[in-house]
């Protein structure tokens, strides 16, 4: 069954890679351009009308590819974690919905900040207590936690798991949000992300959740094709928010959410600097950094964009071979 990861990700590759001649041009012709801030780099105006909502396109290719590997590979492929997988699937999506309402009121509604924040939060916490509540509700008892083991979450200290869950979903989701901010970042790190993941099940013998893997990294390439600087589409929050709940969703279908603090650390970096910015500025009326999210910094500091996505990508992937150390000694 091992092929069928390959070619999962061939098609997702290959339908998210064309999708963008035909995507492209529509978002164009729809003038779904995408409106830059003032609070980011000056020169990122020069970006200002770029289609956005391109995330539609990793989002077919992704849920494609998806539905030919189980085509192919059942009834045997997503094995006892059938509802797991698909329960995972489906928060990205909804998480992708709130994204592409986001877009939407910000492109077609031309307000400029989208959803108010207390309605993005509402909305992207009820849709992880509902996944949540469906994973505790449809078997999951346990969670790994390096060095220490399987732990029982469903009682006694044990049930403090699932509130800090409920925030890991929210963090990490909207952690990729953030990171989405120069050409190619989001993608080039989520590719990462996907890869590591995808070897993680294939080594756990955790069935169906390699295929899932496959597709996203394979339709993170393909979204690449377009998205590297100088970028002809961006992913919008109706991508970044589908990626972040992609990872987060991952994170869970091999019961190892822990390690995505490690996988995922540029996710976990972006939010924790605009947190320790406001709050130092706050105290002090001084910055840490010359401008947060953190890839912003090196920004004003002389990288380009293309050094930024190259560093961040490395820092992820010795993140994801630290978290892969972690799974090779549990095995």
């Amino acid at each position: 069954m091992q092929y069928l990861s390959t070619i999962t990700a061939i098609i997702a590759f290959i339908t998210t890679a064309l999708s963008g001649i035909i995507i492209i041009p529509l978002l164009r012709r729809l003038k779904f351009g995408q409106t830059i801030l003032d609070i980011g780099p000056k020169w990122h105006k020069n970006k200002q009308g770029t289609p956005t909502m391109g995330g539609f396109m990793f989002l077919f290719g992704t849920l494609l590819a998806i539905c030919i590997a189980y085509f192919f590979a059942s009834p045997f492929a997503f094995g006892t974690k059938s509802k797991q997988v698909f329960a995972g699937i489906v928060m990205a999506v909804l998480m992708c919905a709130i994204g592409f309402a986001d877009d939407y009121i910000k492109v077609v509604k031309k307000q400029n900040l989208g959803l108010r924040a207390r309605q993005k939060t509402f909305f992207q916490l009820l849709v992880a207590a509902g996944y949540l509540s469906f994973l505790g509700s449809n078997g999951m008892n346990t969670t790994y936690i390096p060095f220490i083991g399987d732990i029982n979450i469903m009682s006694g200290i044990g049930l403090v798991f699932w509130p800090i869950a409920l925030i890991f979903i929210y963090g990490f989701t909207n952690g990729v949000n953030l990171t989405d901010g120069v050409d190619g970042l989001a993608g080039s790190v989520t590719l990462i992300v996907a890869v590591f993941f995808m070897t993680a099940a294939s080594l756990l013998n955790i069935e169906g959740v390699d295929f899932v893997a496959a597709a996203l990294a394979g339709s993170c390439l393909g979204f690449l094709i377009w998205n590297l600087h100088p970028c002809k589409v961006m992913m919008g929050d109706t991508g970044s928010m589908f990626l972040g709940g992609m990872a987060v969703a991952l994170a869970f279908m091999i019961n190892m959410p822990v390690l995505l603090f490690l996988a995922g650390i540029i996710y976990l970096c972006e939010p924790l600097s605009v947190m320790i910015q406001v709050a130092y500025y706050k105290r002090t009326k001084k910055r840490i950094f010359k401008m947060s999210p953190i890839h912003h910094h090196f920004e004003l500091s002389g990288w380009s964009e293309n050094k930024i996505v190259i560093v961040f990508s490395l820092i992820t992937f010795l993140g994801c071979a630290l978290a892969m150390g972690f799974i090779l000694i549990n095995r």
